[in-house]
């Protein structure tokens, strides 16, 4: 099983970090408003980056260092600077 750590661009351009198993179906509660309390005004939400780990313990570790370590703007680098949506 993978975990992911994902960033969302909200429709007011601002920028969601989450964590889950399942990208597809996390991004359709977000847009449906039954996602996190932050995404419920803010959609719809369209997925920008994405990260995919091994172990839950990765991905949780990795989502607290965006939310809590990084600027917008490091994030929007970050997000330039990938290939595609799914790294490891």
């Amino acid at each position: 099983m993978a975990f992911y750590v994902y960033m969302l661009e909200c429709a007011d351009k601002s920028l969601y970090t989450g964590f889950t198993d399942d990208l597809e179906k996390r991004l359709a509660s977000h847009n449906a408003g039954e996602g996190a309390k932050y995404t419920r005004s803010r959609g719809p939400c369209r997925l920008v980056y994405a990260e995919a780990f091994d172990t839950k313990h990765e991905a949780l570790s990795r989502e607290w260092h965006i939310k809590h370590t990084m600027s917008r703007n490091e994030k929007l680098k970050m997000i330039d600077d990938s290939n595609n949506i799914l790294k490891k």
